[in-house]
């Protein structure tokens, strides 16, 4: 089935073209499996997109975590006149707040959260562009508002569309290390820094078998997450957090999408461990595009060997890595925790979106776009930060 066939089946429905813009055609996708072929044609060189978007992440997300919490596939894909895609949003359909939410698929389990576009609609996409794509999707009366969380202003080179949409800061910040090209090891991370850690790392390295590597091997990375899920309950009970790893089908989506193969020996998702012959040390895990690399989840180990830093140690290691790769930016995720913060001075702008479709959507609309400012303030606040977690410690 051609590409275009498996879009115009009965798994889609296709809008009327909109006249304003160049989005002339809209379709509303239910089916992974329909949209596979145009969503990876997205993801070549002449498309801008992040690796949080990747067929490969988010089909094995959906899979797992979006269809157990009823989340619908609810994919729309704009054309130009000619029927060439210009862009592909990968929603979910969910209930909240009275109304039928569209969102990105991924959860909190995507750092950033972006559509997949032809370069150059996205070096030049108007207002008009962006009106003519939600009017197509108001349209339809399947969505009452579009809740987008967390989005960058830019990637790579080139503007985020979205932005041209009303939008509001995200109630979280995203540390970054911006790498500049041929930057020598101190521009990163300090020679004093560096001489710290080495000293830390000296203890380790007289274990048997130490080592510090990328795993690439379906054995080491099944090793490493049987670790893993062992050790980051016992981390996360520590700091009365509640261990999101248990939530039905998260398990399965991170397994998954770290054997997931990409070209150029990648994985969806990638492991970076520090382990010696006796136990694994470290682990940080995340994606990467050639580009960026950004961290999801991590944690070290229980035992003595924990007050040496480990974490720290590997942060280096894979700094040093991305930036002999060429590559021009690390994050470290959402959230100011103080770890970050010694290796990612600058923050990246995010956004949120809610943009109503509908008389019901408005409502619901100011009423999340309220909540996230509200969680901006406390967020930005220490006082009022202090009195939330002493709130969630009395109550978890």
């Amino acid at each position: 089935m051609t590409m275009a066939a498996a879009i115009e089946d009965r798994t889609a429905d296709q809008d009327a073209r909109p006249e304003a813009g160049r989005i002339a055609g809209v379709d509303i996708v239910r089916d992974l499996a329909a949209a596979e072929g145009i969503w990876r044609g997205l993801e070549g060189a002449q498309t801008s997109f992040t690796p949080y978007q990747r067929f490969d992440f988010l089909s094995s997300w959906q899979r797992q975590v979006g269809t157990r919490e009823g989340l619908i596939p609810f994919i729309v894909i704009g054309y130009d006149a000619e029927r060439r895609p210009l862009l592909l949003l990968p929603f979910t359909l969910r209930h909240a707040y009275g109304a039928r939410c569209a969102s990105f698929m991924g959860g909190k389990h995507s750092t950033f959260n972006m559509a997949l576009f032809d370069r150059d609609f996205a070096a030049s996409a108007t207002e008009a562009d962006l009106e003519a794509l939600t009017s197509a999707i108001s349209q339809r009366g399947e969505a009452d508002v579009l809740a987008l969380h967390q989005q960058p202003l830019r990637w790579r080179d080139l503007p985020n569309p979205l932005a041209l949409l009303p939008h509001q800061p995200a109630a979280n910040d995203c540390p970054v290390l911006v790498i500049e090209p041929g930057a020598a090891p101190p521009a990163l991370i300090s020679n004093s820094f560096r001489r710290r850690l080495k000293g830390k790392e000296r203890k380790l390295a007289s274990l048997p078998g130490y080592r510090s590597y990328v795993a690439a091997s379906e054995a080491d990375i099944a090793r490493l997450l049987d670790w893993f899920f062992r050790i980051k309950p016992l981390r996360m009970a520590e700091q009365k957090l509640p261990n999101v790893f248990a939530d039905p089908g998260i398990e399965e989506f991170v397994r998954s999408a770290c054997t997931a193969e990409l070209a150029g020996g990648r994985h969806a998702i990638d492991i970076h461990a520090l382990e010696c012959d006796e136990e694994v040390i470290a682990i940080f895990a995340g994606v990467a595009d050639g580009h960026r690399f950004s961290m999801m989840f991590n944690t070290y180990t229980m035992s003595a060997n924990s007050k040496y830093s480990p974490g720290l140690i590997l942060m280096r290691d894979i700094i040093d890595h991305y930036a002999g790769l060429g590559y021009r930016a690390l994050d470290l995720g959402i959230g100011s925790d103080d770890y970050k913060r010694l290796f990612c001075k600058d923050d990246e702008p995010i956004f949120d979106s809610f943009i109503p479709l509908n008389a019901r959507g408005r409502l619901t609309a100011g009423v999340m776009s309220g909540v996230n400012r509200t969680k901006r303030l406390v967020k930005h606040n220490p006082a009022l930060l202090e009195m939330a977690q002493k709130l969630r410690n009395a109550f978890g």
